[in-house]
């Protein structure tokens, strides 16, 4: 990637596991306008090395001397979900700037209680819904906001595959682990009911909406057979849009991920591959008035560079956020736990009404 002349984004990256190996730290070697300056993590073997494979200025063992160098500009928040909320509140109590993994927290209050630190800080926090800077998703975005009109109706799933990690394997890069690495008190893994939604869901329901604006209430039901896990939820939108998700993981099959919208002069189809071949949906625009279907081809699939130079962008020149601020990825976290009461209670579930986790 070309880098530019102009003034960069210093960034520190705090854990060096999977996501921060697979995809932050290379998106911040290939960013154009921002730089990969530090990287923190307990395990000083696995810091060190990554360090040293990815070109790293700095290296701390400790948060707080992280957050305390004043050349970080803006940290990347790429450590299990359980420390989201405690990363985020002292990156922006220190000043820095924030891009955090998703989902953003694990509890309607943890995450409501950002809102007074981001507003009193008066710095960016972007949660890391990286599906938003598909080039496919943002074609269809722009049809929907400019010539589509009315929004009828919106179909989405999120289908994880049995083959998924035979395809991962293959295109990431080999992970590095330590022993000394630091995780959750609870195996985020030891509920994969949990785990599957926290994991996949939130990716659907962001999707959904940043097609189809706010969700007001789900209802939603949940077989658990054969060793899958499959939600069909019912979603009643802001704007009188019909909405209906399908979270399955995982099925048996090819991933199997995608949308079809319906609207007033058009209609849009699009299939989204597995994340980490970084290929753009494949989006199908149909405009009635001419009776063609259009594409784009969207050949920079590099998601999570294209999201860090989007939050680079805001932090260096202002201009309207691109990204998942705050309030969407409250938003997410709220239809998560509204789809997991729903599941229990067997009816509809507004999303204002609900609290605690999933």
């Amino acid at each position: 990637m070309k880098k530019n002349s102009g003034r960069r984004l210093r960034v520190g990256v705090l854990g060096a596991g999977q996501i921060a190996q697979a995809a932050h730290f290379e998106s911040c070697a290939k960013a154009v306008n921002a730089d990969l300056y530090a990287i923190c993590d307990v395990a000083e073997d696995l810091c060190k090395r990554m360090a040293i494979t990815h070109g790293a200025t700095r290296t701390y063992f400790d948060y707080a001397q992280m957050l305390a160098d004043p050349d970080v500009d803006a940290v990347i928040i790429a450590t299990s979900d359980a420390f989201h909320v405690p990363a985020t509140k002292l990156a922006l109590e220190a000043g820095k700037h924030v891009l955090c993994e998703k989902p953003i927290g694990l509890t309607v209050e943890e995450v409501e209680a950002l809102r007074p630190l981001v507003k009193s800080s008066a710095k960016i926090l972007q949660v890391g819904h990286m599906k938003r800077f598909d080039a496919g998703l943002q074609a269809a975005k722009q049809f929907i906001d400019t010539e589509m009109g009315e929004f009828v109706a919106l179909k989405a799933w999120y289908c994880d595959s049995t083959h998924r990690y035979a395809n991962t394997d293959a295109v990431q890069p080999l992970v590095v682990a330590s022993a000394n690495a630091r995780k959750p008190a609870q195996n985020p893994k030891a509920d994969l009911r949990r785990y599957y939604m926290l994991a996949h869901g939130c990716h659907l329901i962001d999707t959904a909406r940043y097609f189809a604006g706010d969700i007001i209430s789900v209802q939603a039901r949940l077989s658990e057979r054969a060793g899958i896990w499959c939600w069909f939820v019912d979603v009643e939108f802001a704007n009188g849009t019909l909405g209906h998700l399908d979270l399955t993981v995982a099925v048996r099959m090819d991933w199997h991920e995608g949308f079809q919208i319906y609207g007033k002069n058009g209609s849009v189809l699009g299939k989204t591959f597995n994340p980490w071949f970084y290929r753009s949906s494949k989006v199908d625009i149909f405009r009635e008035a001419t009776g063609e279907y259009s594409s784009t081809l969207g050949a920079d699939g590099h998601f999570y560079r294209r999201q860090l130079e989007g939050f680079a962008e805001v932090i260096l020149n202002g201009g309207e956020m691109t990204g998942a601020n705050l309030e969407d990825g409250i938003a997410s976290v709220r239809a998560m736990v509204a789809i997991a009461r729903s599941v229990e209670s067997g009816k509809r579930v507004n999303l204002a009404d609900v609290s605690g986790g999933v």
